[in-house]
């Protein structure tokens, strides 16, 4: 790890390496191995805390948010939450391309120990901390591979670096997800929980469902701006589903950590408006506008509106492909391109009426995603379960990459 991070090693060389792992596969020794030595050759943080709490998601949702509402919730019952986030690597926005919106998240390690000790949390990106950087390295060599030999100790190197004590990973399983069966997601956890045994770490995993968007918007300015809306307490019924797997989470940790009536305990921070209150501090402390108010985040101001060809019932969507359209109108580099759904799986929808639009910064932008929507069905309507989802043809066949976000 050494040699990897002072560039004694030539890339061929890592790769050599990564893909020998690859074939061969790592036991659990070899993963801590290689953890407590991606750790020692970066920057650690050092926090006077009995306990540190955390939560990773290994990625492959639509609309997930609930790292940005989560770190506030348990910042403020008291409990200690150093989030370092990745950018989006295959999704439309990492949870640091959607802090960014409200605030720097660009931060170096003596940075973030002062945002920390001054509200038990920050969302900051990890990148720029110098956090078990071999794994930054290993990445690049990783992704136009499509393998991912190191997933467990490239996100436990990360945890055990900030000193976490308490861990839960979000795993999100279905169509559509990384990670389709729950028997998958099974054996995924068994080997989270044990690594984190022999690290020191408390893990705890959380299968979610995965298979349709979580809330109402895809993209960095539309999620940031939802989250917003959320601590805010507005619409909370056209958001059920990312307010109710925010509270699990932190129910989950704060229970971790002996609280009693954990969830209750979670959600009462937020409807209080103590949620609130901690994340414009946190964006504050982290040279953001604490004054932020949801209709201050610009979106893309070019639009396009996918309607509805029939009425009836919403009976899939295809959460791949809302992520795709996401991308291809600029997201996540163009902060105000996304997805704004109207209508979600199991609502009614008349013919013509709105089910979502995309949002894009260049009008040119939106012309890929007319011709993606021509050649691909991404929403089913119907009165009942249809069996037949879709017809592929050669010139349809998409390549996709398989790598977990950090």
């Amino acid at each position: 790890m050494k040699d990897v991070v002072e560039g004694n090693l030539t890339d061929i060389e890592i790769t050599a390496f990564v893909t020998a792992l690859h074939a061969h596969g790592i036991s659990i020794e070899e993963a801590v191995g290689l953890t407590n030595s991606m750790v020692k050759t970066g920057e650690t943080l050092k926090l006077k805390r009995k306990y540190i709490l955390d939560k990773h998601s290994i990625g492959g949702t639509c609309g997930d948010k609930t790292s940005l509402i989560l770190v506030p919730i348990i910042a403020a019952t008291g409990f200690t939450i150093p989030k370092t986030s990745s950018r989006a690597i295959t999704s439309a926005a990492g949870t640091a391309d959607k802090a960014e919106v409200l605030m720097p998240v660009s931060l170096e390690i003596e940075e973030m120990k002062r945002v920390v000790e001054k509200t038990n949390g920050c969302l900051v990106w990890g990148g720029a901390l110098h956090l078990a950087p071999a794994d930054d390295i290993f990445i690049k060599i990783e992704y136009p591979l499509g393998i991912d030999p190191l997933l467990f100790p490239s996100i436990m190197s990360k945890k055990k670096a900030i000193g976490s004590t308490h861990l839960v990973i979000d795993i999100p399983t279905g169509r559509g997800t990384k990670v389709k069966t729950i028997g998958d997601a099974n054996y995924l956890g068994k080997d989270f929980i044990e690594l984190g045994k022999r690290l020191g770490i408390k893990v705890a995993v959380a299968i979610t469902n995965g298979e349709k968007p979580i809330g109402r918007c895809v993209g960095p300015a539309l999620e940031a701006r939802e989250a917003l809306e959320i601590f805010m307490r507005k619409r909370w019924k056209d958001v059920e589903d990312q307010i109710d797997k925010a509270i699990d989470i932190a129910g989950i940790l704060l229970n971790m950590v002996g609280v009693k009536n954990s969830r209750e305990v979670a959600l009462k921070a937020l409807k209080s408006g103590k949620a609130e209150k901690k994340m414009r501090e946190i964006i504050e402390m982290q040279g953001g506008d604490p004054k932020v108010r949801p209709k201050d985040i610009e979106v893309g101001e070019n639009t396009l509106d996918f309607v509805a060809n029939s009425n009836g019932s919403i009976i899939w969507m295809d959460t791949h492909s809302i992520v795709e359209i996401a991308r291809l109108a600029g997201a996540p580099k163009d902060k105000g391109a996304g997805v704004y759904i109207w209508k979600k799986v199991g609502e009614k929808v008349k013919k013509g009426e709105r089910i979502f639009t995309v949002y894009a910064e260049k009008e040119r932008k939106l012309e890929n995603v007319e011709r993606y929507l021509e050649e691909k069905k991404v929403v089913g309507i119907g009165r009942k379960t249809e069996m037949l989802i879709q017809t592929m043809r050669e010139e349809l066949v998409h390549e996709k990459t398989f790598i977990l976000e950090r």
